[in-house]
Parts: structure tokens; C-alpha cells; sequence
């Protein structure tokens, strides 16, 4: 079974309203061909169906080790909660990337000309998570409020410096409310910084 076919028995597993339709956009807009960024980790072809699946998997092994740490958790992070947030949390990036010649220097410290990508915001220029909320609600797929969290301030962490008191006071009162946002912001950190990088 090929990533492709994976992320969406796993995303039909979830038996969620609206994730057929879900699937059928994604699809239309490049998911499973984009890159999982422009020049860092999993930058080529199929990287952000990669790359989240590999959030999935550490999420869900998060998930397991923090259930045995304080069982009370299991019931705020429910499997399906943890699947569709994981899998989908970068959905903003399925139409943005364009390829393009970089220049890298290569061992002997020499320029050479490689494959990479450029950003492209135009075609909905919103925010990381709130794009990929707003993309999933318009296909129809019914979330919760905490996968909506969780998605929306995925991010947020690395954006903290630049943005308004309010701002940051949202997100402070949503991690605390959500405890599914933790979970999807480690799990990402950890897939695209110890499992993608190299």
C-alpha cells in the first residue's frame, strides 16, 4: 500500500461527516503531489502526504504513552480526534508550492543548481492554520472544536514573537482547553525535526 492509499484508509477509518468530499478536495488541489515544505524537511514530491503520516504515527504514539502517564486523557483524545488532526493540520500547504532551480552548495562547498520551491500564497493567502480549517470546513468535513484548535494553532509556537497580545492570549487559552493541540504540536515537531531531517 503506497502513502497515498494509507492516508486515506486512515482518514475513512475516522467514518467522519464530510470526509469523502474532504478527500475528493485535497485530492483537487495537490496533496498527495506537494512537497511537505519549499527547502527544509521532506521537500520533494509526495512530501506532505509523508510528512503527515509521519505525524499521525508519532501523534498516536504520543497519545498511547500519555494515556498510560494519566489515563484521564483518553477521553480528550480520541483516536479519531488525533488521526484526522494529524493527517490533515497542513492541508494550507497542498496548492502553495511551485518547483523551481535553487542554488545548494555541495560537498566541496561549490554552487550547484538543484531541484526545490518556491512559495506561492496567492491563490488563498490566509494563515497556515487558519487556511487549512477553513479549506476543510468548506469541503464539508465536520471537526470538533479541538481538532479546529488544534489545526489553527498548530504553528503557532514558531509565530509566537510576531504576533499581537490578543493573539497570543488566544492561543494561551486554547492550549489549555485543548489538550489535542499539544499533542499535534509535538508530534509535528518531532516528525519534521528527528524523522525528516537528514
Amino acid at each position: 500500500m503506497d502513502n497515498r492509499e494509507r492516508f486515506i484508509e486512515l482518514l475513512r477509518g475516522t467514518g467522519r461527516e464530510g470526509i469523502e468530499e474532504t478527500i475528493k478536495v485535497i485530492e483537487e488541489l495537490g496533496f498527495f503531489e506537494a512537497p511537505a515544505s519549499s527547502r527544509f524537511h521532506l521537500n520533494q514530491p509526495g512530501g506532505l502526504a509523508d510528512h503527515s503520516l509521519n505525524v499521525c504515527k508519532v501523534a498516536m504514539g504520543v497519545r498511547d504513552m500519555m494515556i498510560q502517564m494519566a489515563p484521564s486523557l483518553a477521553e480528550r483524545l480520541p483516536v479519531e480526534s488525533v488521526v484526522i488532526a494529524s493527517l490533515l493540520h497542513d492541508t494550507c500547504k497542498a496548492d502553495i508550492y511551485k518547483p523551481a532551480i535553487k542554488k545548494q552548495k555541495n560537498k566541496l562547498g561549490i554552487w550547484v543548481p538543484v531541484q526545490g520551491y518556491d512559495v506561492e500564497y496567492s491563490n488563498f493567502p490566509l494563515g497556515h492554520g487558519e487556511k487549512s480549517v477553513i479549506v476543510l470546513l468548506r469541503a464539508g468535513l465536520k471537526l470538533t472544536d479541538d481538532e479546529i484548535m488544534a489545526i489553527r494553532w498548530h504553528m503557532h509556537a514558531w509565530d509566537l514573537p510576531f504576533q499581537s497580545p490578543d493573539i497570543k492570549g488566544n492561543f494561551q487559552a486554547a492550549k489549555a482547553a485543548c489538550p489535542l493541540l499539544s499533542l499535534i504540536q509535538a508530534a509535528d515537531g518531532l516528525a519534521s525535526h528527528l524523522l525528516e531531517r537528514g
